[in-house]
């Protein structure tokens, strides 16, 4: 089962659910609340879920996906939700971040000690859903898409469900200086998350599902690349475990968990290139690449 939020035809946010290839609506507005209940009451809360798919589909889940559905748009799965993020938990990654830092050690470190590296990359009002637009940063050279399973993580530290995740990064300016970091992932748009949040369960092995990367240039595609999420060094759960030390998430939080897919040192994004992330199970993530506006009223 997947929950999502959607903008309707009179322009209301509400929560969907998707089940058997069909989305329906649900009396409730609020992800957060709709998180909180199935954390502190699961089984009741799925059987509210269930019994809003007695009523009329809104649309078929490939119309949502695909952004063609005439009732209703798909919105980024999250509402108060701050997205933290991830790094160096796959090999590949580990290698990519030494590289562009010129041999430095910090992420060869990193990858082997107890503690993960973990960092904020967006607020809401960052954050875009699938068939939206992502921006590079219009001072960046080396900008890269990083494909990533994502957690849907309760205000009480419980692993709930898994979406999909874009943690657009400027390798340029983090290479520069790791110091950089907050510069080179933080910014307007600078994460796409989506398609909806697919509920945990036991016949879902989130720790062994292939991720997938297709990255398209005027119709063409110009790199794929391929993982799973079987080559993570860390658990889900030791994540979410250190994210939660000293922390407090109210509203829950969504984790991204990190890349497994770099493209080559020649490579970077530009504008009107199209994204797409897919993960069996998770769903498809799309996005079209524009390149940010720069100064907001900077002096």
């Amino acid at each position: 089962m997947r929950i999502c939020r959607v903008t309707t035809l009179s322009n209301s946010m509400r929560i969907a659910v998707e089940a058997e290839g069909q989305c329906y609506l649900t009396d409730e507005d609020s992800l957060t609340a709709v998180l909180s209940a199935l954390e502190v009451d699961p089984e009741a809360t799925r059987t509210l879920l269930v019994e809003a798919t007695h009523g009329r589909p809104l649309a078929t889940w490939s119309d949502l996906e695909e952004g063609i559905a005439s009732e209703a748009q798909l919105l980024a799965p999250l509402d108060e939700q701050e997205v933290w993020a991830s790094g160096v938990t796959y090999e590949r990654s580990m290698q990519a971040r030494e590289d562009e830092s010129q041999g430095s050690g910090i992420y060869d470190r990193v990858y082997v000690a107890p503690r993960p590296e973990l960092f904020f990359k967006a607020g809401a009002t960052r954050v875009v859903g699938t068939n939206d637009v992502l921006y590079i940063r219009s001072d960046a050279s080396w900008s890269v898409p990083e494909p990533e399973l994502a957690l849907a993580i309760g205000p009480r530290g419980t692993i709930l469900g898994y979406t999909i995740g874009n943690d657009v990064s400027s390798r340029d300016i983090e290479g520069e200086n790791p110091l950089y970091l907050p510069q080179a992932k933080v910014y307007a748009r600078c994460c796409g998350l989506g398609p909806a949040i697919t509920l945990a369960a036991s016949d879902l092995n989130a720790h062994d599902l292939p991720i997938a990367l297709t990255i398209t240039r005027g119709g063409v595609p110009v790199f794929r690349g391929e993982t799973s999420t079987n080559r993570i060094r860390r658990t889900f759960e030791d994540l979410a475990r250190y994210l939660f030390r000293d922390n407090l998430f109210p509203n829950g939080v969504v984790l991204l968990t990190g890349t497994g897919i770099v493209p080559p040192d020649n490579f970077t994004l530009g504008p009107r290139d199209s994204v797409e992330i897919m993960i069996p199970h998770i769903g498809r993530l799309r996005h079209r690449i524009e390149r940010g506006p720069g100064d907001h009223g900077a002096a």
